[in-house]
């Protein structure tokens, strides 16, 4: 076990390597850059995400001094750059690092991430650290109540749709199953707005932020239903096809332990249907579904919340890695996909393990042998 443990660890590293030169690459040849988002702000051009960052209007205070006449062959790399002193530019490229070679920026990062240093934001004058940590209890909220709920309402219905399985109850529940697996989740959230939160008609749930204006304030039992009365429906946007996903997996499940001789053997020697049930076939159903909660966690708390928060206004990880890079603050990008990507493959070994734990028959290190 500690071998194949130490296996997957060392094999972290290259990946992640690959991970972040691929993305480095990538960035080198993608249009724009940090230094032209803030050329874009002072002609007056920048209409994109860098106009709504406040930390910009230092650069913009600063540019009238740094005007010159005859710098436009100088800058002729730099759209619209024409006008400004090149010692201004170099400045600009000198604040972002872009003075440095890119061999040389790429190794700096690496040698930096590998420290946990992630440096400071472009443009919000912060360290990328501190902005994980401020936006970190939003998708920390999503994550861990959509991954209990969807469990704990996916897992009692699919048990029971396998054991009615091609009864009336199976087939109207696959039904509407199947509806909302198959409508997308920023839809149903307007449709949600509309209808609950002021849009058309009732006016019941608040459209913005975790919690009401003054919560500190609140008694303790009215922070907690002001709390959830916020997160209702990013929840309910959120769960739609999540839900539809584990109930399905579970019945599946369930429904393919059912089929096997040991369930046949247990039922002739004359256990109940509830000792066959939860007895017998539960641990082996449930593998599956257990061993799959990090990840189910991990996927509700990074990848579902983009549109979900732009929508319902939650400023979290989600929308703070997409506002980062339309902006081109390559800090944030960068800073955001190594913790990513760490914790993903993280979590990837913690499944295995459980799967291991679970059921101990499975033993991936003997596989590798």
């Amino acid at each position: 076990m500690s071998a194949y443990i130490a296996r997957r660890l060392l094999l972290m590293i290259p990946t992640l390597l690959g991970i972040l030169f691929v993305s480095f690459v990538v960035v080198q040849f993608a249009p724009g850059g940090p230094v032209e988002r803030v050329i874009a702000q002072l002609s007056g051009a920048d209409t994109g995400g860098t106009s709504r960052i406040s930390g910009g209007g230092d650069f913009a205070q600063r540019a009238p001094g740094q005007v010159g006449a005859g710098a436009d062959a100088v800058n002729s790399k730099y759209r619209g750059a024409q006008g400004l002193d090149p010692d201004f530019i170099k400045k600009l490229e000198k604040q972002f690092g872009f003075d440095k070679p890119a061999p040389e920026r790429f190794a700096l990062m690496v040698w930096n991430f590998a420290r946990f240093d992630f440096g400071k934001s472009y443009f919000r004058d912060v360290s990328v650290i501190q902005l994980i940590k401020e936006k970190l209890p939003v998708s920390i909220s999503l994550g861990i109540w959509l991954t209990l709920i969807t469990y704990l309402i996916s897992i009692p219905l699919g048990i029971r749709k396998a054991v009615k399985d091609g009864s009336r109850f199976d087939t109207w529940t696959s039904g509407i199953i199947i509806v909302g697996y198959a409508i997308p989740g920023f839809l149903f959230a307007i449709l949600l707005i509309i209808l609950f939160a002021g849009g058309s008609f009732f006016n019941w749930f608040p459209l913005r932020g975790l919690t009401s204006d003054g919560w500190s304030q609140f008694p303790w039992y009215w922070k907690i239903i002001d709390y959830f009365w916020h997160l209702t429906l990013p929840l309910l946007a959120m769960g739609l096809s999540a839900f539809a996903t584990m109930t399905l997996l579970t019945k599946n499940s369930f429904l393919d332990e059912i089929r096997k001789q040991y369930v046949m053997t247990a039922r002739a020697k004359g256990c109940s249907e509830n000792q066959v049930l939860y007895g017998h076939i539960f641990r082996n159903a449930m593998l599956i579904v257990i061993a799959g909660f990090p990840g189910a966690f991990i996927h509700a708390f990074f990848s579902g919340s983009l549109l979900i928060e732009t929508i319902f206004s939650l400023d979290g990880l989600g929308l703070l890695s997409f506002e980062s890079v339309l902006n081109r603050d390559y800090p944030v990008v960068f800073g955001t996909l190594y913790i990513f990507s760490l914790v993903g493959l993280v979590v990837n070994l913690i499944s295995d393990l459980t799967y291991m734990w679970i059921d101990p028959r499975i033993d991936f290190e003997a596989r590798e042998v």
